[in-house]
């Protein structure tokens, strides 16, 4: 499980790839990488799922956390490259009207 952390200087948006799963040993590390980008003035976000097979409770709970302090600080989180079975989770959980779900990083990036 790694989390990769890049900036789309055009944009002005961060984004954070997931590999692997987001649970409860590693949502503390996406929550820190989140929160030190917003205190360095950074209001737009985007989580790339592409890599991701599985987020457990305490993963779509630090998902939710992260997008109320984004929000706060008058940004946006996005998700993006969600497998089916993700998506279907959030669309279950109704956390498909808290987040902008897309398909693409490409298209995530260009709605900012």
């Amino acid at each position: 499980m790694s989390f990769t952390v890049r900036k789309d200087e055009e944009k002005g948006v961060v984004i954070i790839g997931v590999d692997g799963q987001l649970i409860v040993g590693n949502r503390h590390e996406l929550k820190k990488q989140v929160l030190d980008a917003v205190e360095a003035g950074d209001t737009k976000f985007v989580i790339d799922f592409t890599a991701t097979g599985y987020i457990d409770s305490s993963g779509l709970g630090v998902l939710v956390s992260l997008a109320k302090k984004v929000r706060e600080a008058g940004g946006d989180l996005r998700l993006a490259g969600l497998n089916d079975d993700l998506r279907t989770l959030f669309e279950l959980t109704k956390l498909d009207t808290l987040f902008g779900i897309v398909d693409s990083i490409e298209e995530a990036v260009g709605a900012f």
